[in-house]
């Protein structure tokens, strides 16, 4: 089966997490690079990696690449690229999106059209006709440009894969299922130490733990672009890889995830997007205050993205909050705490120095995830990580 440069982009500070996921899959890592890795794999692993990776946006097959310092070079470099094996004569094909970083091509629309010419010209020649219908499949493709290295790829995925299928109703300022997921790995919590969320939201730190507590693949409920490219991906691969993440789901497992937040609306949110990702029976989901929060077990762990005064006005409320926010965790015996917030001021009102802090930039935002250690719990499994 051919092998393909498979880019996985994921959110900047993230990157070896990432790394670690897609190695735990089975590929070959091939280059990391700020907001990306790339690997090694067939049809197969476009599949696979779609389905089982918690961590990335998108999946990009990698078609391509070349220095282009002027609109001519990057003519000719994309129109080298032999197109007509990777998109059928009926094909869909257009560049979905263009970013450049540090060269001197920059304009988003200009890169897409010139790009999209040469496209036309080189299938003109290979499939020796004049117009495309492009009625069939979708081949969009992503185009990067960085100190006027011009990477090729087409989008395997279709919508963001942080999109799992089970988000209908959200928040105001929610987390994204992919970053969410990221950070719990970041964190040494396991399934059978307590997961508890004060700010819950619609729901997705305790849903994507339950999900990675039941084994339960992100990209189960939901479809991808490429299931259509039935002259690259076989659907039987699809079909295998489906196959194979239905036989790793353990439904019956036993875990103490909670998730608590002010507003009674949103929780109900909360339960109703946790019962579309089938993992409702594994979560508590609670309307209560942060100024409430307690638990009576030792070693757990507090995970949580709580407001950080998007708007003026909640910015005087902040320090109050995060003041209450370290007073509760004091209380929680032996417990750690791990907070994403772009608050600056966290440390100094939450009461303690993180033991990790973290950058990480949520979309544009630079955010922080401090990392409060507690001890770890009396070994019964010797060698285990520590907590």
């Amino acid at each position: 089966m051919e092998r393909f440069e498979l880019i996985a982009p994921c959110h900047f500070g993230l990157e070896a997490v990432m790394k670690r996921e897609i190695l735990d899959l089975g590929y070959e890592v091939s280059q990391v690079e700020d907001g990306r890795v790339t690997f090694i794999g067939d049809a197969e692993a476009v599949c696979r990696a779609n389905i089982f990776l918690r961590t990335t946006e998108r999946i990009l097959l990698k078609v391509g690449s070349f220095k282009a310092e002027t609109f001519e070079e990057l003519f000719q470099g994309t129109r080298v690229i032999p197109w007509e094996q990777y998109i059928p004569r009926d094909g869909k094909f257009w560049v979905a999106k263009a970013s450049s970083i540090k060269s001197r091509l920059f304009s988003p629309s200009d890169i897409q059209s010139i790009m999209k010419k040469a496209m036309v010209e080189r299938m003109k020649g290979a499939y020796g006709i004049t117009w495309f219908p492009e009625d069939g499949a979708s081949y969009p493709l992503r185009v990067f440009l960085y100190k006027d290295v011009v990477t090729v790829a087409m989008d395997t995925s279709g919508d963001s894969l942080h999109k799992r299928g089970y988000r209908t109703l959200t928040s105001k300022a929610p987390i994204t299922e992919t970053l969410a997921a990221a950070l719990l790995m970041l964190t040494p919590w396991k399934p059978d130490r307590i997961l508890v969320d004060p700010f819950c939201g619609s729901g997705t730190f305790p849903i994507e733990a339950a999900m990675m507590a039941a084994n339960m693949a992100p990209g189960m409920n939901r479809e991808f672009l490429a299931e259509e490219w039935k002259n690259l991906i076989p659907k039987k691969c699809w079909y295998e890889a489906m196959d194979e993440a239905n036989d790793l789901v353990k439904d019956d497992i036993s875990v103490d995830i909670q998730g608590y937040d002010i507003d009674g609306e949103i929780v109900r949110a909360a339960r109703a997007n946790a019962a579309a990702a089938g993992v409702d029976h594994l979560i508590h989901f609670q309307q209560r205050p942060v100024s409430q929060l307690s638990h009576p077990k030792k070693y757990g762990f507090l995970i949580t993205n709580p407001p950080y005064g998007e708007r003026i006005e909640d910015k005087k409320n902040l320090p109050e909050l995060y003041k209450t926010i370290g007073e509760r965790f004091v209380a929680l015996d032996s417990w750690s705490a791990y907070i994403i917030t772009a608050y600056e001021d966290t440390e100094r009102y939450f009461g303690r120095k993180a033991d990790k802090n973290r950058k990480i930039y949520n979309g544009m935002m630079k955010t922080y995830f401090y990392q409060f250690m507690g001890p770890k719990p009396p070994s019964r499994n010797p060698g285990r990580q520590n907590g």
